[in-house]
């Protein structure tokens, strides 16, 4: 797949952004990047707060997925790919839409679609260069990590989303099937002692599977629960 990548100073959003350009016709491959979201959207509604110029702040346009679990796999494959290569920092998968470096947030990603469009949005945040670790706000500074805390070699947003792209061109001919391996293969969530938050509940127990639908099997006891979304915390042993 070819990539045709924009870049924005500011923003509100890359997502809304981009699924407005969708509706206007723009093909599977457009990508927006920005400097700055003033309006950056999380999970359930959240927000993704970043210092401008810190983070690579963007989002690809991709055909629709039967499974859409597997395009989020896909950009998130191809990220740890990029982190690698470019910094040489070994980031694990955490479901269902984190990168982590021990339990410390290095990325995050969001999938949305617009009704029946042939396309879907992904984007990602990856923290790149952010202020040393005693000038963050306090709730952040156990939660986060960014590139800066753990490379010598730092890649600009910029060179790190080329990278991305470069690989997720790979990873977009590969077959779900094989996705959801590499991702269940890099899944830190897998075999950890978790707790499970939902809107109206939560529990705790082992997860042990992701189905082919990307849902997470978390054994309870005597009884599995399949989640298909939710907060997931990884507990410690003991």
């Amino acid at each position: 797949m070819r990539f045709d990548v924009h870049y924005v100073e500011e923003t509100g959003s890359t997502n809304a952004d981009l699924l407005a350009l969708a509706r206007g016709g723009a093909p599977a491959g457009t990508v927006l990047r920005a400097g700055y979201q003033t309006a950056g959207r999380g999970r359930l509604g959240r927000t993704w707060e970043a210092p401008p110029d810190s983070s690579l702040l963007a989002s690809v346009l991709l055909p629709t997925e039967a499974v859409p679990f597997v395009a989020v796999a896909r950009v998130a494959l191809a990220a740890v790919d990029a982190c690698q290569l470019l910094a040489k920092v070994g980031a694990d998968l955490k479901w269902p839409n984190d990168l982590v470096v021990g339990e410390r947030k290095l990325a995050g990603l969001l999938t949305e679609t617009d009704g029946g469009s042939p396309t879907l949005v992904v984007g990602i945040g990856c923290n790149v260069a952010w202020p040393p670790l005693g000038e963050r706000p306090p709730g952040l500074a156990g939660r986060l990590t960014a590139l800066s805390d753990l490379a010598t070699a730092l890649p600009t947003p910029g060179e790190l989303l080329d990278a991305l792209l470069d690989r997720l061109s790979e990873w977009v001919l590969t077959r779900p099937a094989d996705v959801l391996a590499a991702y269940r293969s890099g899944c830190a969530t897998l075999g950890q002692r978790v707790r499970v938050e939902l809107a109206d509940r939560t529990f705790e127990g082992t997860a042990t599977a992701l189905t082919s639908s990307g849902e997470l099997v978390v054994a309870t006891g005597s009884m599995s629960r399949t989640v298909r979304a939710g907060d997931v915390v990884h507990l410690r042993a003991g």
